[in-house]
């Protein structure tokens, strides 16, 4: 793997950062242009062919200025949205995976750990989170130094040795001092509005086929059947946008973070042999027992998913996984 400097990197993600936030408006009304356009272009006929069928044609000048009408309410509205989801994020977080701070007092071990390593590196002390979950994980994150959080299982806390636990929480830090936590946030936001308007749209399409689409139209009741078309053709492009997009944040989040985590991880903690130990035995039960977010699960140390499916399924999976194959990682580190 071709080496990279930290300064590099972290001027690299917040790169992504803002290419995310400028790329994802630009799809998205992209995306409202051209449903303005296909409710115009089937808006608009100029007569009938001599086979009977209308001859539809686009004006692009109403288009645009549809567009230029509608354009400020959808940038006010994602704006408002993203701006309440990312100051809001670790609050959420914690809420989603049912996490608890944690001090000096409640756990000294861990507390210890977490504030040798951020003394050995210079970066100021995260909050520490810790879950009440047998299974053994990890993650940070945070878009600021006032945000920055490592979470930890009670799981991971026993079966872990302190040198083990030491390379894990190094894993994390590493994350924090590369600014891959606010990358990452940044495309769960984004990933997550398209999630959602995708799905309205997919609620409205089967509410137009259950309450619109069984009534027997005659040849004046037109708008109905174009309302149908248009309404799946919305679904159709939204969905494409939201693949499309969904994908683009995959490939931003590079595999290498997690590489370059696991090495910054092993620097800090001095023993790469232990943070491979730990991934071993974190593979074998990875994830949260209550959780099933895949946007949380980005986040984790090892994304439970790529390690389960078979055959197909488990190809795409690692195909468009967030994060490279354990044993990979394990015998990079290993080879330190």
């Amino acid at each position: 793997m071709k080496y990279v400097g930290m300064h590099s990197l972290i001027q690299r993600n917040n790169t992504l950062s803002v290419l995310l936030l400028l790329g994802f408006p630009a799809i998205l009304l992209g995306a409202v242009w051209l449903f303005l356009a296909i409710i115009n272009y089937f808006s608009n006929s100029s007569g009938y062919d001599e086979y009977g069928y209308s001859q539809n044609f686009l004006d692009t000048d109403a288009v645009n200025v549809s567009f230029m009408s509608v354009m400020p309410w959808v940038v006010g509205a994602v704006a408002i949205w993203f701006a309440i989801a990312y100051f809001s994020n670790t609050s959420m977080i914690r809420n989603a995976v049912r996490a608890t701070p944690l001090a000096r007092r409640d756990n000294p071990r861990v507390y210890n750990i977490v504030e040798n390593l951020t003394m050995a590196c210079g970066m100021p002390m995260p909050e520490i989170n810790i879950v009440d979950d047998p299974q053994l994980n990890a993650f940070a994150s945070g878009i600021n130094d006032k945000t920055y959080t490592v979470t930890v299982t009670t799981g991971l806390l026993d079966i872990l040795d302190d040198d083990e636990l030491a390379g894990v929480i190094g894993h994390e830090l590493t994350h924090i001092r590369n600014k891959d936590t606010r990358l990452l946030i940044t495309s769960i936001i984004f990933v997550g509005i398209v999630s959602t308007v995708m799905t309205l749209l997919v609620r409205m399409l089967w509410n137009t086929f259950i309450y619109g689409g069984g009534r027997r139209r005659s040849s004046n009741d037109k708008n109905n059947g174009l309302s149908i078309a248009v309404v799946m053709l919305i679904a159709v492009v939204c969905a494409a946008i939201a693949y499309f997009f969904t994908m683009l944040t995959r490939f931003a989040i590079s595999r290498k973070r997690e590489f370059m985590a696991d090495a910054g991880g092993a620097e800090l903690c001095g023993n790469p042999l232990a943070l491979a130990s730990a991934l071993r035995k974190i593979s074998g039960d990875p994830g949260l027992a209550n959780v099933g977010r895949d946007d949380i699960a980005q986040m984790y140390i090892i994304h439970p998913q790529a390690l389960t499916g078979k055959g197909i399924s488990n190809f795409f999976s690692r195909l468009f996984s967030t994060h490279p194959s354990t044993e990979e990682r394990i015998r990079l580190l290993e080879q330190y």
